[in-house]
C-alpha cells in the first residue's frame, strides 16, 4: 500500500466519523497541517506510532499478509519509466505522485512529464489516472492534470485519458 492509498483511507474514516482535520489532530497531538499531508500523501516524515494512533483513533487496522500480494500492472512505476527514456536523470515516483497530488512540476522535471504526456501509450495513461484517483479527493487528479498539461504546453489533449479513469 503506497502512502497515498492509507492517506485516502484516513480522509474517508475521518469524514464518515464526522470529524475535522482540526478535531482529529487535536485527539491524536498530531498538527492539522501534519494530517493534511498524511491525507494528501505528501506527509516525508511520520513514526509508525502516530500513524498507528491515527488508525487506532479511527477504529482502522493494519493487516500484515505474506505472499498474498495480487498481481495487478503498477501504472506509476510504469509511467516513470516511460518518462525517463530519453533523459540521464529519472523521474521518481515520488516525483510524479508530488505533481498528480499538487499539480506542480516538479524542479527539472518538466520535460519527462510533457514526454509521459504526449507519448506514453493511451492505456498507460488511463491506467495511471485510475491508479492516482483513489489518492484524493473527487474532482482535483482531473484539475491537477489539466494545470500540469497546461503548464508544460503538452499536445496531446488530457480527455481521452480522464474518461477512462
Amino acid at each position: 500500500m503506497r502512502i497515498q492509498e492509507l492517506g485516502s483511507e484516513i480522509r474517508r474514516a475521518r469524514q464518515a466519523q464526522g470529524l475535522t482535520q482540526a478535531q482529529l489532530a487535536r485527539a491524536i497531538g498530531l498538527s492539522r497541517e501534519t494530517l493534511n499531508l498524511l491525507e494528501s500523501g505528501l506527509v516525508r516524515d511520520l513514526g509508525i506510532r502516530k500513524v498507528l494512533a491515527v488508525l487506532d483513533h479511527l477504529e482502522l487496522g493494519v493487516t500484515l499478509q505474506h505472499g498474498m500480494r495480487l498481481r495487478r500492472p503498477d501504472y506509476l512505476r510504469t509511467a516513470c519509466t516511460s518518462a525517463n527514456v530519453s533523459f540521464k536523470s529519472a523521474l521518481t515516483e515520488d516525483e510524479l505522485i508530488h505533481a498528480l497530488v499538487t499539480g506542480k512540476v516538479p524542479a527539472k522535471r518538466g520535460p519527462h512529464l510533457r514526454t509521459l504526456f504526449d507519448e506514453a501509450p493511451l492505456a498507460l495513461l488511463q491506467g495511471l489516472v485510475e491508479e492516482a484517483a483513489g489518492w484524493m479527493k473527487p474532482g482535483k487528479l482531473e484539475k491537477n492534470l489539466r494545470k500540469l498539461a497546461s503548464d508544460l504546453g503538452v499536445s496531446r489533449s488530457v480527455e481521452g485519458w480522464l474518461q477512462a479513469g
